[in-house]
């Protein structure tokens, strides 16, 4: 994410797999609240913020995160695009449909 986002709600949108505390978090969940899943080792760990919450999240453009509060304290997030492709093998065949 190279651009700063209007807000932490836009920028989850378009999120693939986010980054929070140094753990990456492919199990995450955003429709009122948002609510993200990691493994550290051997522990589960789980953050909930509410809407109110990532409202209140400001972004740091010189870390290209974003840092957000809850009930156990400050969180550094960062939120990740991942590349995607088509399933074409065939560069003619990619050509015919762009």
């Amino acid at each position: 994410m190279t651009d700063a986002q209007p807000n932490l709600s836009t920028a989850l949108q378009d999120s693939d797999m986010l980054i929070i505390n140094g753990l990456h978090a492919f199990d995450f969940t955003f429709d009122q609240q948002l609510v993200i899943e990691s493994m550290d080792g051997r522990e589960l760990k789980r953050w909930t913020f509410s809407p109110e919450q990532l409202n209140a999240a400001t972004f740091d453009a010189s870390l290209q995160s974003w840092l957000l509060s809850n009930a156990d304290g400050e969180h550094r997030l960062v939120c990740l695009s991942a590349i995607k492709g088509d399933n074409n093998n065939d560069e003619d065949e990619a050509d015919d449909h762009a």
